[in-house]
């Protein structure tokens, strides 16, 4: 499919897709409605064959087989873009069904709308706009799924824990679980609960660094979604998580086998039960450090993991004395 070469600052703005060949040798030369020749233009939006000077339609559902010609300005490109990157359907306010007016004053031939025209349109925009964000909620919605995205994309999460985060915050609208908290806390919050839910090993220290709410509010705030919305999370597997902390210790290979082992064994004699995965996955590393004669310290462990060195010395201690285990330091 060629594209039409045309230097004017209508074209640069908005070209139009040009027709496949098999297409073109299929339209009749006049417009058998008006009479005009070589009228017709393809609408790629609708998908329709529309002729320029009156309007008639010839056909309707046309799909076109070959790329799009399109450029953008400086300004609509920023737009597409933030489309491209825009959270799923489930993850915004308006579930993905609001109306969409485009910010192109061009009709589906491409040609320059007239000024009342535009007027029109303009005032078709900010109502289009007003009646989409009519409500309390919808200003929440819209606040806490911005935030959703951004933290989203920076911790490279998929969609469907997007989607599940978006869901549990809408349960807690709808119970009013909100009133007297802050949204970065609540979404931060239903994110970590959609993180469990999936068994991804992200702790809750790595939302609070990317979503700038207080650990003391998400703490609190997730407690809460769990206890009202009657939320039942697995627990996350040691295992999983001695592989992050191990890579962000920079701990040699044989010591990261060693602490998954260490971990297993403790799972066996049950000393595990109750205890905070990420401090069991912590002290295992560090144990494991000292017996593979990694040399690693409890506070460059403490930084690879997001735990208090005494929160990682009393697991480790506890593991240690269970398992039998002699270290000389």
């Amino acid at each position: 499919m060629s594209a039409e070469t045309d230097s004017s600052p209508a074209a640069t703005e908005s070209k139009r897709e040009s027709k496949t060949p098999e297409l073109s040798q299929s339209i009749p030369k006049k417009c058998p409605n008006c009479g005009k020749e070589n009228t017709f233009v393809l609408d790629s939006g609708s998908g329709e064959l529309v002729c320029t000077n009156c309007g008639y339609v010839l056909r309707e559902n046309i799909e076109e087989t070959g790329p799009e010609w399109r450029t953008f300005s400086s300004e609509e490109g920023g737009q597409s873009r933030a489309r491209a990157g825009s959270p799923t359907d489930i993850a915004r306010h308006d579930m993905g069904l609001s109306t969409i007016i485009g910010s192109e004053n061009r009709d589906a031939s491409g040609r320059s709308l007239g000024s009342s025209m535009r007027t029109t349109f303009e005032r078709l925009r900010t109502w289009d706009r007003r009646t989409q964000v009519h409500t309390a909620q919808d200003r929440d919605l819209i606040q806490a799924f911005s935030q959703l995205e951004t933290i989203s994309q920076k911790m490279n999460l998929s969609s469907s824990i997007v989607e599940k985060a978006a869901y549990i915050y809408r349960k807690v609208l709808e119970q009013d679980l909100i009133r007297g908290r802050t949204i970065s806390g609540m979404i931060a919050a239903a994110l970590y609960a959609a993180i469990r839910e999936s068994d991804t090993p992200r702790t809750i220290k790595d939302i609070g660094e990317v979503s700038g709410a207080k650990l003391s509010d998400i703490r609190r705030d997730y407690r809460i979604i769990v206890k009202e919305l009657d939320l039942r999370m697995p627990v996350f597997d040691p295992r999983r998580l001695v592989s992050r902390i191990a890579s962000r210790a920079g701990v040699k290979q044989t010591t990261e086998t060693k602490a998954i082992d260490l971990v297993k064994k403790a799972e066996e004699i049950g000393i595990t039960t109750g205890k905070d995965p990420t401090g069991v996955a912590a002290a295992a590393v560090y144990l494991a450090s000292l017996l593979e004669s990694d040399h690693k310290t409890e506070k460059e462990i403490s930084k690879a993991s997001g735990l208090t060195e005494v929160t990682i010395r009393h697991r480790y201690i506890e593991m240690k004395d269970a398992l039998g285990i002699s270290v000389t330091h």
